[in-house]
């Protein structure tokens, strides 16, 4: 059990383009702000710089909207090659709605990685130029594995890498961040079979550990802000080999479909 945890802002962080290195971006950023790495350390970073560095950018302008993404958008007042990136990036669309506190609507999909989330993440703020926007990167484990190796390496402990994305909610209203791609850091923390403090053994309780961590992190990481690193110290945790899949509810026990 942790008495406290620290949350720092990683400043520092400048724009980034594709093939940009984001250990040793990361790794100069804490070096300036003269912060020490410790054992247990986790990070956690944005999507959005992922992707940027990996190149999953899209221009609209090389988009062909389908008669099916037209019709959408007629629906929703979008863009409609906006939508055809959706579909892309999507398994399939669940809902599609007019919002009604925004002049365009969403489209709720299941992303081709599993996850529920409006607009399969595609997005279109904080990157430069128009008719441009950013995807998902293709596999978030893949990236935060390869970046938790090259950290650990780097500063020489062991370290854990959570890759956060803004989602909503069902029943309620905002967004909060959640994980989308983890190296190292569990994924959830089994409990079943413990105790409570009354001594009745706890048969579901299984707290969504990485998750916690990556809605702690959105305190602190703000779009206008420039601030897509996060450090987390303090916590204990085992390494093991979860990937962000695990948290999500197979389709059997999906109850908002």
């Amino acid at each position: 059990m942790n008495d406290s945890i620290t949350i720092k802002i990683i400043h520092g962080i400048p724009e980034i383009y594709q093939g940009d290195k984001l250990d040793q971006i990361i790794h100069n950023a804490v070096q300036e702000a003269n912060y020490s790495i410790n054992d247990g350390d986790i990070f956690c970073i944005a999507q959005k710089i992922i992707s940027k560095s990996e190149g999953c950018i899209v221009d609209l302008n090389q988009i062909q909207p389908s008669d099916k993404a037209i019709a959408y958008a007629k629906e929703l007042n979008k863009d409609s090659r906006k939508i055809q990136v959706i579909l892309n990036e999507s398994k399939s669309v669940i809902r599609s709605f007019k919002h009604e506190r925004s002049n365009e609507g969403v489209i709720i999909c299941e992303h081709n990685l599993g996850f529920i989330s409006a607009n399969a993440g595609v997005d279109e703020s904080n990157i430069d130029g128009d008719d441009i926007v950013i995807t998902l990167p293709k596999n978030p484990d893949k990236s935060a594995k390869k970046l938790q190796k090259k950290l650990a390496n780097i500063f020489g402990v062991r370290i854990g890498v959570i890759i956060t994305d803004t989602f909503g909610r069902p029943w309620r209203i905002g967004q909060v961040n959640v994980a989308i791609g983890l190296s190292g850091v569990p994924a959830t923390l089994k409990e079943q079979g413990n105790l409570d403090n009354h001594g009745k053994r706890l048969m579901v309780t299984e707290p969504a550990y990485a998750d916690e961590i990556a809605a702690a992190s959105g305190l602190m990481m703000k779009k206008s802000k420039k601030t897509p690193v996060i450090l987390f110290q303090g916590l204990h945790w085992t390494t093991g080999n979860s990937v962000a899949s695990d948290l999500l509810r197979t389709k059997k026990e999906d109850m908002f479909r």
